[in-house]
């Protein structure tokens, strides 16, 4: 089974690439949306959050913009959460992976933001990273994400690695910046080359 790891840093399109492999019929595991579960009501990740993070629970689940506002400057703090999530997200990646090569699929793909700073990299077949200028990127961000502040972006965008390197280590780079048409024509071919 072929692994394909997905990433790109926050607001270039790795959520419309991974959308064409899942309509290609390839099993795509979402690592932020697997975040997101872990942190809803009733997610394993809410005690330990809570415990480390006191008044970032609203309501049974993580109040994402509390968490935010408490680890984004504080790269001490993001390492404790990362501690917290990064084991429970790798024990859900494993799970993937096993329940897809049982089911026989040829190839899945990995959507990881974090592929490289993880060390994910070296655990996949091909790396196929989602590339889009900055201006478009901040744009993207500021409609999709209404509750963060240009000041919250950039901190993101900055803590990720810088998308040169990223471009630099890629066996294939999609621009998302020019058109959602050029972009799904790049998505498919590599697609093609995948199921012949």
């Amino acid at each position: 089974m072929k692994i394909i790891g997905l990433t790109g840093g926050i607001g270039m399109g790795k959520s419309t690439a991974a959308a064409a492999f899942r309509r290609a019929g390839i099993p795509v595991f979402d690592a932020d949306l697997t975040v997101h579960r872990l942190q809803a009501r009733g997610g394993r990740a809410i005690r330990a959050i809570e415990a480390a993070f006191p008044g970032t629970i609203r309501a049974g689940a993580v109040d994402r913009a509390a968490l935010r506002q408490a680890v984004l400057a504080d790269k001490a703090a993001l390492t404790r959460l990362e501690h917290i999530l990064h084991p429970m997200v790798e024990a859900e990646e494993r799970a993937f992976l096993g329940r897809a090569r049982r089911a026989g699929y040829r190839a899945v793909v990995m959507d990881i933001p974090l592929l490289f700073e993880t060390g994910w990299d070296k655990r996949v077949d091909v790396i196929v990273v989602v590339s889009a200028p900055r201006a478009v990127q901040i744009q993207r961000v500021g409609r999709r994400r209404r509750g963060m502040s240009r000041a919250d972006v950039e901190a993101v965008i900055a803590r990720q690695m810088p998308d040169a390197e990223k471009r630099r280590r890629a066996d294939l780079v999609v621009r998302t910046g020019l058109s959602r048409n050029h972009t799904l024509r790049i998505l498919n071919r590599f697609i093609k080359t995948l199921q012949a």
